[in-house]
């Protein structure tokens, strides 16, 4: 699994339903990681560390509006966008799920290609380079559609790890990434890597982002990890 696809936990208990999500999202290239059930969902949020999660408000077990209520309630997960499908189309049904803390609510049958609309709309807020968008950060700017990284104007030469490395870093300036955290993103939740990897990489970025002068963007926080900024 790429670090660079966005992972998106589908919760849907309905068989045809489920597939027809699964492939559509696999044709958009996505990660699909699937659960059937409410108990399903909370595990695989918690071993998965999804991107996005789609979710049906009716599951056995653990409905989806407490799953969304959880999500948003904890700190870990509270930022992963969250988008409710539902048979629900009344307005009190609609305006209950988004008071809950879901981002979008789509009612049952909806429009495959403007789900996965919605769902590049979510993701753009908070994994801009896994959809192509431009970056900035001081004097560096990352092009996540050409892949190219300028600095001060002059291209940057980095290779794909610290391209990725580099795209991760610069979404949230000012937010410490643990290692572990950044191999999930950057390596794949498949990939065994060491963490000293991470490490390895972070001075050949800092090593290119220097080449040409100025200060070093990347800053080493003692006992947790990196940010930028």
């Amino acid at each position: 699994m790429s670090g660079a696809t966005p992972c998106v936990l589908l919760v849907e208990d309905e068989p045809a339903q489920r597939e027809v999500l699964r492939y559509n999202l696999g044709s958009e290239g996505y990660d699909v990681v699937v659960a059937s059930t409410g108990d399903e969902a909370l595990i695989l949020l918690e071993e998965v560390g999804p991107d996005l999660v789609l979710l049906d408000w009716m599951l056995p077990g653990v409905s989806g509006i407490e799953i969304c209520r959880r999500i948003k309630a904890r700190k870990e997960t509270r930022t992963i966008p969250v988008i409710m499908l539902s048979a629900r189309s009344e307005e009190v049904d609609r305006v209950r799920g988004l008071e809950t803390g879901a981002d979008d609510y789509m009612v049952k049958p909806f429009s495959v290609s403007e789900l996965m609309a919605r769902i590049r709309t979510q993701l753009r807020r908070i994994r801009p380079t896994a959809v192509g968008q431009v970056l900035e950060y001081q004097d560096i700017t990352l092009d996540g559609e050409s892949h190219r990284v300028t600095r001060a104007g002059e291209t940057v030469k980095l290779g794909p790890t610290e391209f990725r490395l580099l795209g991760t870093l610069m979404e949230k300036p000012g937010r410490v990434w643990s290692r572990e955290r950044l191999l999930d993103r950057v390596w794949g939740r498949d990939v065994y890597v060491d963490t000293r990897t991470v490490d390895v990489h972070v001075g050949r970025l800092r090593k290119a982002l220097c080449k040409g002068g100025g200060e070093d963007p990347v800053r080493t926080v003692r006992g947790t990890g990196y940010s930028i900024g």
